[in-house]
């Protein structure tokens, strides 16, 4: 995430921090530590379903909690629910009727709906068992009931409600974009720009029209005013804007991928964003200052230092067929001149039909065959050198998954807008800037000594003096430095995954039945 904000970024706002830390006890502060002990683990536990009554006794609640309360679950699609996600239609009539039991009643269902709210606040609304096997970052296990009973108990329901979504300034520039894109769909959205010649400085006429309109649509504050038939350096300056903020190289043509991302329509955006949102409820709620994150979907590769942004660069992760994971782990070691273990599947797929059609392949690139035991098996292992798929140097992090950062000796991948290209691990653009950063500090692995480690040729494997966290992420819609909206292409296809589960979960007993 090479647009990730320097000051902010992955930030926790401790008030809303310590708030819930005087709600949950000792667990909120625990939230980081099973995630990264688990690197990458499934989790075994479910969410339990709520139901209208969640106690014997129904809740007793002052008119300004109902009220309070009632504000949350109307405020609720602000964070990316549907705006019935929370609120039954007779809910709010419930509460108002003469009859006593009639309002008993909705005190229960109000105390279930809006510990439904808080749940799904917290990643709950999709069941573990439902996450796809690639999915390695599961959402905490968090109790919504005792966590709103002592909230109550306290007295601290405003507390409680404003500690509930994720504190992350990330995911409250996410909730603004909401804001935003669903003000363009209900404005009607944007219209396409026609298909045709690309265009650029000069052009003029018809399409150039359909094109400042469809800028002007998505930033009102464009310097191109919405009017006029020609191409002239402000609209080259929005397409150049428009390009950046999808991941494109800014050349301030508008080509034929330019032209198939201006005519993505406005409610897909909404739905990226929504869906985007909702992985910010997966993640811990306290993130270590120092780290290492990958996105993805951006294909980019960022460092932090005491929640600063120190080192960006382009990476290459998992084709579509050979998905990079989501998960967090922790780096502890790096391998200079590393040999790389073949991969059975790799092998079986790749290797061998290349050494049968042309015999003396496996030799000629480096690779041996190494017998495994008296059973007769084998496996590939291709020594370090020049054709080596790991290059010089080596990330490992424990997961589940058998991936991690490496070098590579082509580069190519890294001057293209796709980049997706690895069997899984992710590639770096400039993996010896990441391990002197690593390293930084340290009296022995200092940048030169980690050069001539290299240049020597042998294996060493260097652990770090502190493990330091690491996330792999998947994010197709963040905002960069400049607090500008971007969007990826769902190259996997989980932004529409996600979104299918959690539309599967409004059907089933979220709701109540009142």
């Amino acid at each position: 995430m090479g647009n990730t904000p320097r000051l902010g970024a992955g930030f926790v706002n401790r008030s809303a921090l310590n708030r819930r830390r005087l709600l949950q006890g000792a667990a909120a502060t625990t939230a980081f530590a099973p995630l990264l002990a688990a690197s990458g683990a499934r989790a075994q536990t479910e969410f339990p379903t709520p139901s209208p009554a969640t106690s014997a006794a129904p809740p007793t609640f002052r008119s300004d909690q109902i009220g309070l309360l009632m504000q949350a679950l109307q405020d609720a699609p602000t964070h990316g629910f549907k705006h019935d996600e929370f609120l039954p239609p007779t809910l709010d009539g419930l509460l108002r009727s003469s009859d006593p039991a009639d309002r008993l009643r909705g005190a229960a269902v109000l105390k279930a709906q809006i510990i439904a709210y808080a749940r799904a606040q917290h990643g709950q609304r999709v069941p573990l068992s439902q996450f796809p096997k690639n999915w390695g970052l599961h959402p905490a296990a968090y109790d919504g009931e005792a966590d709103f009973d002592f909230a109550l108990q306290q007295d601290r329901l405003p507390q409680w409600l404003e500690g509930l979504p994720p504190p992350f300034d990330r995911y409250r520039g996410l909730q603004a974009s909401l804001a935003q894109y669903r003000k363009i769909v209900a404005a009607g959205g944007w219209r396409p720009v026609p298909d045709g010649p690309a265009l650029s400085m000069g052009a003029h006429g018809a399409r150039v029209a359909a094109l400042r309109a469809r800028l002007a649509a998505e930033n009102p504050l464009a310097s191109a005013d919405a009017e006029g038939l020609a191409f002239d350096e402000a609209v080259q300056a929005e397409v150049r804007t428009f390009q950046h903020n999808v991941g494109f190289d800014p050349t301030g043509v508008v080509d034929k991928a330019t032209l198939a991302a201006l005519n993505i329509p406005a409610e897909n955006r909404v739905a990226q964003i929504e869906a985007n949102m909702e992985r910010w409820r997966w993640v811990p709620r306290v993130w270590p200052a120092t780290r290492i994150e990958a996105n993805i979907a951006a294909e980019e590769m960022d460092a932090f230092q005491d929640n600063a942004l120190v080192l960006e660069m382009r990476a290459a992760p998992g084709r579509p067929d050979d998905q990079t994971p989501m998960l967090t782990s922790a780096v502890n070691s790096v391998v200079f001149d590393p040999p790389w273990n073949v991969p059975t599947s790799i092998a079986t797929k790749e290797l061998w039909p290349k050494e049968h059609a042309h015999p003396g392949y496996l030799a000629s690139h480096g690779y041996k065959v190494i017998s495994t035991g008296p059973d007769g098996g084998s496996r590939i292992q291709q020594s370090f050198g020049p054709k080596s798929a790991l290059g010089k140097i080596k990330f490992d992090f424990p997961n589940d998954y058998a991936v991690y950062l490496h070098d590579t000796p082509s580069h190519a991948a890294f001057g293209r807008t796709s980049r997706a290209v690895s069997h899984g691990c992710v590639r770096l653009q400039r993996p010896k800037e990441l391990a002197d950063l690593l390293f930084q500090g340290d009296e022995i692995w200092t940048p030169e000594h980690i050069q001539e480690v290299i240049d020597q040729g042998d294996t060493v494997r260097a652990r770090l003096p502190k493990s330091v966290p690491i996330f792999l992420m998947y994010w197709t819609a963040f905002l960069d430095v400049k607090g500008r909206t971007n969007f990826r292409p769902d190259v996997y296809g989980w932004d529409e995954q996600l979104m299918g589960l959690i539309a599967a979960s409004r059907n089933n007993s979220w709701s109540s039945d009142a």
